[in-house]
């Protein structure tokens, strides 16, 4: 049986609870719709709870363990266990106002994972941003949103960056291009404040930043940003990110994850290494 670890966010121990689910059933050569008539439900609602993506009744997950014939008393108050641990609401709701249901789904899984790779094509990644920077890039949406909302909005990126500074931190590695540094979002003060900042925090032992250059050319990312999230539990699959305008891709197939480690490998190789990544910092902000 899996072990979830200290500090798992809810997302991750529905995907964990699904997966294990969904072997029990495969296991005993149940189908979904066999599975859901016994919980009064639909084939596709237990394709959703295999995938994590409903929350979960103790109810329910007691009489799929007795189909299942999950009889030893401490396997199923570990699930049940995991069933009441994966419907607590995590920080980040408390930011429902402000924070898509498409993105409280990313939040999280980042929350919980132990690697987080990301390549950025016109922003500075979220988790790497100044305040100052980060409230210019939401105040491109003026007059949409207003001050209140912005601040609110910048409250929460602030929230999510305390996940590098605790003592479980996950890693981060994260490509740039050179395009998003060049970009002057809130003007040259914010700008120099950004990259300062970007100098700082990769002198912390748990993020890589590489810079992706101008003079490379064309590359790897031809399709551009995303993030793929690594977690500590071997159970689960890499996922990928991919942010549209108004959702999000969530990407676990195994095929379509090699695909995007792929590129993400490529794009390390070809980018300025760490040390090389510093000093083009420096000789932005020494250009003045």
């Amino acid at each position: 049986m899996t072990t979830v670890q200290p500090g798992g966010g809810s997302m991750v121990r529905r995907i964990l609870l699904g997966s294990q689910l969904r072997r029990l059933r495969e296991g005993r050569g149940i189908t979904r719709e066999d599975a859901g008539y016994t919980i009064r439900a639909s084939e596709s609602k237990i394709s959703r709870m295999e995938l994590g993506r409903v929350s979960f009744k103790e109810r329910d997950v007691a009489d799929l363990l007795s189909l299942y014939g999950v009889d030893d008393e401490a396997e199923r108050e570990a699930l049940l266990g995991l069933v009441r641990e994966a419907n607590k609401s995590g920080w980040w709701h408390s930011f429902s106002d402000v924070l898509p249901g498409w993105f409280q789904t990313y939040v999280g899984l980042e929350e919980s994972a132990a690697l987080i790779r990301t390549y950025e094509l016109q922003f500075v990644p979220g988790l790497l941003q100044s305040e100052e920077y980060a409230r210019a890039v939401f105040g491109l949406a003026r007059p949409a949103i207003g001050e209140e909302e912005i601040e609110r909005r910048v409250g929460l990126r602030m929230r999510r960056q305390k996940l590098l500074a605790g003592g479980d931190s996950p890693r981060l590695w994260a490509v740039v291009d050179e395009a998003a540094l060049r970009r002057p979002v809130g003007g040259p003060e914010v700008m120099r404040g950004q990259v300062q900042h970007l100098i700082d925090i990769a002198e912390q032992p748990n993020v890589v930043l590489q810079v992706m250059p101008f003079r490379f050319g064309c590359h790897a990312a031809e399709s551009g940003a995303f993030t793929i999230l690594r977690f500590p539990e071997q159970d689960l699959a890499d996922v990928v990110y991919l942010e549209q305008l108004t959702s999000a891709l969530y990407l676990d197939k195994r095929d379509d994850v090699d695909c995007y480690v792929q590129v993400m490998e490529r794009l390390c190789v070809d980018s300025l290494t760490p040390e090389q990544t510093t000093d083009l910092l420096r000789s932005i902000l020494a250009e003045g």
